[in-house]
C-alpha cells in the first residue's frame, strides 16, 4: 500500500491534516539542523577546495499529533559535492561555497493504522553560501596568512537554498521543497591557544510552495504550503592537537517553523529541537584532509529524530593545483 492509498484508506483530508512534515525532514541537506564547526575561520585569498561527503541518516519521524502518522522511520544516504573559493571583499576575507546533494532513502510508517512505505532517489535542493569576515580577518595572501594568528573573528554569512531538487507535486514525499530558503547568520569565533569556541545565530526565511501535493486523486486542486521563520543557534568547542588535526564537540538548537496549508496554520508543527555530536578532522597530505562526524537528537519535539554519521574528503589548494 502506498502512502497516498493509506491516507485514502483512513479518510484523511489533506487540506485539514496539514501534511507537511515529510518535506521538513527530506530537506536534510541544509536546514536548521546543520552542525558545522569552524565555519568562520578564514583562509588565504584565492584558496580553493573540493569536498566530497557522504552522510547516513537513520531514525524516527516525530509528528506530535500534527498528522495521523505513527511509527514513522527513515533511512537516508546523502552524498554532497561542494566547491569553495576564497576572495576579498572591501579588504576583508570572504569565501563562497556551492553544494549539490543527492540522496537515496526509504520511509515507513502507519497512516491511520495502515502500513505505508516509500522509496526515493534523486537530488536535494542545491545551496549557495557567501561568508564575509567583519572583524579580525583581513584579506591576506599566503605569506601574510602564515604569520597571522587568530584571536577573535566576527563574520556574516548568507545562505540560499534553491528549488533545484527532485520534486513531483502529485506526490507527498519529495527530496526538493519547491521553494526558496534564505539564511542570514552571524558567527563568532574565539581562539585561546589550542582551543577554539564558535557560536552562530541565524534565521531561516522560506518562500511559499504554491504546488504542494496537488492535482492528484486525493487533492485535485492546487495547495499552497507556507512555513514561518525558524531561529537557529549553534555552538562548537574544538581543540587543535596539531596544525590541521582537531576535534570538536558540537551542539545546536532551533525553534519556530510552524507550517500552514492553504492559509490554515497547524500549531502542532512548531519545531523546538536540538542536536549534539562530535567532529574530527585529520590531515592526510599537504592538500588533502578527512573529516568524520556523528550527531544525534538531544531533544526532538517535531521532525526527524535520527542518528547521523558523516565522512568527507577534501582537496584544497591556493591558486592553481600543483
Amino acid at each position: 500500500m502506498t502512502l497516498q492509498d493509506a491516507m485514502r484508506f483512513g479518510g484523511t483530508n489533506i487540506r485539514q491534516a496539514g501534511l507537511v512534515p515529510f518535506v521538513l525532514f527530506l530537506s536534510i541537506a541544509g536546514k536548521a539542523q546543520d552542525l558545522a564547526p569552524r565555519a568562520y575561520l578564514i583562509t588565504p585569498v584565492h584558496s580553493n577546495a573540493v569536498t566530497l561527503s557522504y552522510s547516513f541518516y537513520d531514525g524516527d519521524l516525530l509528528f506530535d499529533g500534527a498528522v495521523p502518522i505513527t511509527g514513522a522511520t527513515a533511512r537516508v544516504s546523502a552524498s554532497v559535492v561542494s566547491l569553495t573559493h576564497s576572495l576579498h571583499i572591501l579588504g576583508r576575507s570572504a569565501n563562497f561555497t556551492a553544494s549539490l546533494p543527492h540522496g537515496v532513502g526509504n520511509f515507513r510508517g502507519k497512516v491511520v493504522e495502515a502500513e505505508a512505505n516509500a522509496y526515493r532517489s534523486g537530488g536535494f535542493d542545491s545551496s549557495y553560501r557567501l561568508s564575509l569576515n567583519l572583524i579580525g580577518g583581513p584579506a591576506m595572501d599566503v605569506q601574510d596568512f602564515l604569520k597571522w594568528r587568530q584571536k577573535t573573528l566576527l563574520g556574516f554569512s548568507f545562505r540560499l537554498v534553491a528549488p533545484t531538487g527532485q520534486y513531483d507535486p502529485t506526490k507527498l514525499i519529495n527530496y526538493g521543497a519547491n521553494r526558496w530558503a534564505f539564511k542570514p547568520e552571524l558567527g563568532l569565533s574565539r581562539r585561546w591557544e589550542h582551543w577554539v569556541l564558535d557560536t552562530y545565530g541565524a534565521v531561516w526565511f522560506f518562500t511559499a510552495n504554491h504546488d504542494f501535493f496537488s492535482r492528484n486523486q486525493f487533492s485535485p486542486g492546487t495547495n499552497v504550503q507556507k512555513q514561518n521563520l525558524t531561529f537557529a543557534f549553534e555552538g562548537h568547542l574544538s581543540y587543535d592537537v596539531k596544525p590541521r588535526l582537531w576535534a570538536s564537540l558540537d551542539g545546536n538548537f532551533w525553534v519556530g517553523g510552524r507550517s500552514s496549508l492553504n492559509g490554515v496554520e497547524n500549531p502542532n508543527t512548531l519545531q523546538r529541537n536540538s542536536r549534539i555530536g562530535g567532529t574530527i578532522s585529520i590531515p592526510v597530505s599537504r592538500h588533502q584532509a578527512l573529516k568524520f562526524s556523528y550527531n544525534r537528537g538531544a531533544y526532538i519535539r517535531y521532525g526527524g529524530n535520527y542518528q547521523n554519521v558523516s565522512a568527507a574528503w577534501q582537496y584544497s589548494w591556493v591558486g592553481r593545483p600543483n
